[in-house]
């Protein structure tokens, strides 16, 4: 795939869109090109107007005023002026070409202009533009424009692909994800296998997203959808890798999210979620790593349910996978003859 250096991002646009738009609409009568500006948010104040709004400016209803900006578009577009602004559209068209052919649209439209008038100029020109489709945001995708209507298929079947083979429970780096979504790609050019044109393609899916720590899931997860101290914390512990004190947890909460983490309030936090279990004094592991929740007698007889008769080393072994504890304290629980019994052979068994 093709580095961080080498992407093919247009540079910036050599026409004005203000003066471009001034110029197509100088071809309208004088109600349509005020619907327009109204429609467009193209005059002073920016502001986009709904068809409610511009009808009851001129008494017509929200139908008519839908009327008069079909008409308006279909005038500029047959006017000797819309061929004149060629240069332009092309420029456009390579705009989106080359930040990848399908692109989100708040994303196209920041990438050429921060300013939100111009903003409005260029979205203007994006609905006049033949080689320019619009699909409107749905339960999958955000609002995006294209101008390759095959690409566009593959990209959005790629996303969906990808979303329906995560749980809520999987956290994706993303280059990993970037890998698996190229994998789910056929006969894709060259010029698109490029990470900042990929990672902008997975910004179009809803139901893709990226953690605080930028790792990719679903959207749906509390793991992507970080809302509270529990979340942040799962974070952290699933980073650390392994078991974490809760002074460590809140330690770590306020130094990677920049957020105040109280160690009473986080070890509370910890105790309430089933997604983490007490392994030690204050030490807390993720439930999904495979440890025992409940305390250490509930550990040795979910083991010894497991795994049937065993010594006195064999639990006490198994048991230090599970709990961070001394070797005294197995032994202790051990001796509980309402739970344990031991046998002639010197193995432990339950009572049943």
């Amino acid at each position: 795939m093709t580095g961080k250096g080498k992407n093919n991002t247009m540079k910036s646009i050599t026409f004005k869109p203000k003066q471009v738009t001034k110029r197509l609409l100088s071809a309208l009568p004088e109600r349509a090109r005020e619907v327009v500006l109204s429609r467009y948010g193209l005059g002073d104040d920016a502001e986009q107007k709904t068809l409610e709004a511009i009808g009851g400016t001129y008494g017509i209803t929200r139908e008519r005023v839908r009327q008069i900006e079909n008409y308006a578009l279909q005038t500029i577009r047959k006017a000797d002026v819309f061929s004149s602004e060629r240069a332009a559209f092309a420029e456009l068209e390579q705009a989106v070409h080359g930040l990848g052919g399908i692109v989100h649209e708040e994303e196209l439209l920041n990438h050429l202009s921060k300013d939100r008038s111009t903003q409005n100029h260029l979205h203007f020109l994006l609905v006049l533009g033949e080689p320019f489709k619009k699909r409107k945001e749905d339960t999958d995708f955000r609002h995006r424009w294209y101008v390759d209507e095959d690409l566009a298929e593959k990209v959005q079947t790629a996303l969906k692909t990808l979303y329906s083979n995560l749980s809520d429970d999987d956290l994706i780096p993303e280059s990993e994800l970037i890998r698996k979504f190229l994998d789910h790609v056929e006969d894709l050019n060259e010029e698109y296998k490029n990470e900042e044109i990929v990672k902008r393609w997975l910004s179009l899916s809803k139901r893709l997203g990226k953690n605080p720590l930028g790792e990719w899931g679903a959207t749906s997860s509390p793991n992507v959808r970080v809302k509270g101290m529990r979340d942040y914390a799962y974070l952290v512990i699933k980073r650390h890798g392994s078991p974490m004190h809760f002074t460590e947890v809140a330690s770590a909460i306020s130094e990677l999210f920049n957020r105040k983490a109280h160690v009473a309030t986080c070890h509370n936090e910890l105790i309430k979620d089933k997604r983490f279990v007490l392994v030690g004094r204050g030490l807390y592991a993720l439930a999904e790593w495979g440890y025992t929740t409940g305390v250490v007698k509930d550990v040795i007889t979910d083991i010894l349910r497991k795994h049937g008769p065993l010594t006195r080393d064999e639990i006490i072994e198994k048991v230090k996978k599970e709990r961070y504890v001394k070797d005294n304290t197995i032994l202790v629980n051990l001796q509980d003859p309402t739970m344990f019994k031991k046998e002639g052979d010197g193995r432990y068994a339950l009572v049943k």
